[in-house]
């Protein structure tokens, strides 16, 4: 049977144990570097993948994120901050995992196996969602069957692996292959694969949101204002674009109810919250194209 690259033994993992501290670290982090490598020349395919979030975010569908084991979290890891820091409402984004989500240090393995449960878990896709669904090797039985049984409800899949022709990529709409190197220590995928994912999948999702809107130069105008922490931070991205004081800043914010966007256009003229939700609701929510119009 063809070995999966994800399985090989690196060449630079020649008598790994033998070497210094020092040394095993500098080719720890060759092996994450040569991975990240590998991302960019997938950039068209997650191009297209934000394309297509975007797309079914705005046309009321959700985001699901899938996988088993390390490729999983990395998943989970990009699903869990969207809410926080785009300001995606938590019903439009939801995670799948091969045996469910861990409450403690256990992940059993046996569960990526389980083809039945990932049907079971595709067919709870709806038409209209986006799944995004995550595997090193590209075979794993879970990923692949929920993969399946979510094309065949209707939905749309993008599919994440690390070996070219992956059978996963037979189910995909977008196929983004990360066709990263052996890893140093033999088919630990958490290592460099999983580094490459969570590239890549940070860069999906981030250039989903600032196509939506929620992205103004490199502040992040959408977001959740729910700890002091974020709204310091949204007091501060309300000053700045406005070039107000921040105790103006603050009213505004205060006055839009601690939604940054409309505290913006208020601090830059608009003459109540209401004008300024008009002027969002004309630009699809793009703030610059609101300030425009204002």
């Amino acid at each position: 049977m063809h070995e999966r690259a994800t399985e090989r033994l690196h060449p630079a993992a020649e008598g790994l144990d033998l070497l210094s501290d020092h040394e095993i670290l500098q080719r720890l982090h060759a092996g994450q570097s040569e991975a990240l490598t590998s991302v960019l020349g997938a950039a068209r395919e997650i191009a297209e993948g934000a394309r297509l979030m975007a797309e079914t975010l705005r046309a009321g569908g959700a985001l699901v994120y899938a996988g088993a084991g390390s490729s999983a979290l990395m998943a989970m890891a990009d699903a869990l901050e969207l809410a926080g820091t785009f300001g995606l409402s938590p019903q439009s984004v939801r995670v799948l995992m091969a045996g469910g989500m861990p409450t403690d240090a256990e992940m059993p393995g046996t569960c990526e196996d389980d083809t039945a449960a990932g049907e079971r878990a595709g067919r709870g896709i709806r038409r209209g969602d986006a799944l995004v669904v995550v595997t090193a090797s590209g075979a794993t039985p879970y990923a692949c069957a929920l993969a399946r049984a979510a094309r065949a409800k209707g939905a749309r899949t993008i599919c994440i692996a690390n070996n070219a022709g992956a059978p996963v990529f037979d189910h995909a709409t977008i196929a983004v292959c990360l066709p990263t190197p052996p890893e140093l220590v033999a088919g630990s995928t958490r290592m460099g694969a999983g580094t490459a994912q969570k590239a890549a999948l940070n860069m999906m999702s981030t250039l989903m949101a600032i196509r939506l809107g929620h992205v103004h130069d490199g502040l992040m105008v959408n977001l959740r204002a729910d700890n002091e922490k974020l709204r310091r931070r949204a007091v501060g991205i309300v000053s700045r674009i406005s070039g107000m004081p921040e105790a103006r800043a603050d009213d505004c914010l205060e006055a839009a109810s601690g939604r940054v966007k409309p505290a913006v256009l208020l601090a830059c003229g608009a003459t109540s919250i209401d004008q300024a939700e008009a002027l969002l609701s004309d630009t699809q929510d793009h703030l610059r194209a609101a300030l425009g119009r204002l």
